[in-house]
């Protein structure tokens, strides 16, 4: 047999591009699809046993990332200086955060009962607290501890008629208020209120009244036991918050309150928020 009789014949193999054998590159496009979904199971099940801080600031940042990358430096996870609250602001007001968020721990409740016991017994040590028991109330609220203190319905408790200035002898009352809560690291709000009298001195209205009262408030207790910068805020509310459901015109309306706040709720008094500035979009 000759040698162009062995020469083995030459076979050109044709390969078929498109679904055939491994279905070309398809199957890797579904297995990212799969590590994608992956990935996002176990981050859901990684935030679902974190807190309730690691939460917000997670909601936080998708609510607004431009707000997160601004503030720098901030994290979800302990030992981050900030984290992001997920708290709602409008026109740069905070809202009340929920009342399971800002209760108090129980300590802190047992702590804040314990002071109100013994505001009391220094009270009852005062001639002037004997004829304004009526006038004092104390309430564990979501704030913190409430201490208020309301005018009477014959004659005046703590101020005078129509006006912000304290009547002497009810003034040891808040002197005596002031050396108990000056012992605590806690910080205060001071509420003013009035009933929807009018003020009756022309441009002087209730919301000057409510706001000058609670001032006249803070003045004296600053210089009686306070320690400086205790007092957070001074509010006056006029008469939009009557302390006698249905009867705005009730004396007992008008009153002043002093908010010893929980520890957790001044966080939120922190953190004031800026909002984006319109005025450039707007021009």
């Amino acid at each position: 047999m000759s040698d162009e009789n062995n020469e083995q014949p030459i076979i050109v193999k044709k390969v078929k591009k498109g679904h055939g054998g491994h279905h070309g590159g398809a199957w890797k496009v579904a297995f990212a699809d799969f590590m994608t979904a992956m990935m996002a199971f176990f981050l859901v099940m990684w935030l679902v046993g974190q807190s309730d801080d690691v939460k917000q600031a997670v909601a936080g940042y998708f609510r607004d990332p431009g707000k997160y990358n601004m503030q720098g430096k901030s994290g979800v996870l302990k030992g981050s200086d900030q984290a992001v609250s997920n708290k709602e602001v409008s026109q740069g007001l905070i809202n009340p955060p929920k009342e399971k968020e800002t209760a108090g721990s129980a300590d802190e409740k047992e702590k804040l009962s314990l002071v109100a016991r013994n505001i009391l017994d220094e009270l009852e040590k005062q001639e002037a607290f004997q004829r304004l028991k009526k006038n004092v109330k104390m309430q564990l609220t979501s704030e913190g501890l409430r201490i208020i203190l309301n005018e009477s319905e014959n004659s005046p408790a703590f101020f005078e008629q129509g006006s912000a200035k304290l009547l002497q002898k009810s003034a040891v009352i808040l002197v005596t208020i002031a050396r108990e809560l000056g012992n605590l690291t806690n910080h205060l709000v001071i509420e003013g209120h009035t009933d929807s009298s009018p003020a009756g001195r022309g441009e002087y209205t209730n919301w000057e009244l409510s706001a000058d009262r609670a001032n006249s408030a803070r003045q004296l207790m600053e210089v009686s036991g306070l320690y400086e910068g205790q007092v957070r805020e001074v509010r006056g509310f006029a008469n939009k918050f009557p302390m006698i459901a249905g009867k705005p015109g009730d004396p007992r309306n008008r009153r002043v309150t002093l908010v010893v706040l929980y520890q957790e709720r001044e966080r939120f008094y922190d953190q004031i928020e800026v909002g984006q500035d319109l005025m450039n979009e707007i021009n």
